[in-house]
């Protein structure tokens, strides 16, 4: 058995997966927020974990978790999780610390993790990027079920590519960058309302005909082609799989990606020779592909 976690903003997911990489038990506990209240949430998913299948957790094959921010692989260190509270945290250290002598805990960052579990849930091979549509943007590269990290570990933070040199200001410090069209921060920005869900709220409008709506739809359709060519053009990737909060509106969001890509295709016979809206699909709905990848990140 191999465990894993993914630590988000607002609920931890935890799955145990069995030697054949299936999902053989799960629990989802509310994050919470800061340094001890962090690793208080990740050491209680284990124990619930540890109470479903019988296991201790250094009985495990390999635990691993997936957490925002920016993750130092080799000492299991996150840096700058703002959503967690965290500027600074030990977390791979600390959680082995408390879960007991043997215990190893490998951190990546939750993305990343994401992209691993996709990949070896949809079964496939070669190159995939996974595109992340959340609060942010950003991908994961997996080539030949390896994740491609980069020299830095920076490798996929496409969200942060400027296309545009008088736009918004973006959270980097750069302007116009594509996040902050495609996004739900950028959606967010761009429309604002009382609904918790701005991009339910703006796809609502754009149904009904409000023409800020649609327009605001179609930047976001245009981004997230724009991060697909990005991701084709400089990884070659057999399937880019759209996955994160903004991929819970399914055919609506993809048929407009399909749309703006295909429209592209018309325009430019080298697009066209790419096949670019053949490769991109979304993620299973439901699947807790950021828990998975942490599972298999303890060997990746």
């Amino acid at each position: 058995m191999r465990l894993g976690i993914d630590i988000g903003g607002t609920k931890t997911d935890a799955v145990a997966v069995d030697e054949r990489g299936a999902l053989a038990q799960r629990v989802r506990l509310p994050t919470g927020f800061g340094h001890a209240a962090v690793v208080d949430t990740a050491v209680a998913a284990v124990s619930r974990i540890g109470e479903l299948t019988g296991l201790a957790p250094a009985a495990f094959q390999s635990i691993g978790v997936g957490v925002p921010g920016m993750v130092d692989t080799a000492s299991g260190n996150v840096a700058h999780a703002v959503n967690l509270g965290l500027d600074r945290l030990e977390l791979g250290g600390m959680l082995a610390g408390r879960l007991g002598v043997g215990v190893r805990v490998r951190v990546e960052n939750d993305v990343k993790a994401a992209a691993l579990g996709a990949y070896h849930l949809l079964g496939l091979s070669g190159t995939m990027a996974y595109l992340n549509l959340g609060t942010g943007m950003a991908a994961g590269i997996v080539v030949d079920g390896r994740l491609w990290r980069g020299s830095g570990g920076i490798a996929g933070e496409i969200g942060h590519l400027p296309v545009d040199p008088q736009g918004p200001l973006c959270a980097c410090g750069q302007r116009g960058c594509l996040e902050t069209v495609a996004s739900g921060s950028g959606v967010a920005r761009q429309w604002p309302t009382h609904d918790p869900l701005p991009v339910r709220a703006v796809f609502a409008a754009a149904a009904a005909g409000d023409p800020d709506a649609r327009a605001i739809t179609a930047r976001l359709a245009a981004g997230i082609a724009a991060a697909v060519r990005v991701l084709v053009l400089t990884v070659d990737p057999a399937t880019v799989v759209i996955g994160g909060g903004l991929s819970h509106l399914g055919e609506r969001l993809l048929g407009d990606v399909h749309g703006v890509l295909h429209d592209a295709e018309r325009a430019s016979p080298f697009l066209a020779s790419l096949d670019l809206a053949g490769r991109v699909r979304l993620v299973p709905e439901g699947t807790p592909v950021a828990a998975l990848g942490a599972a298999l990140v303890g060997e990746n």
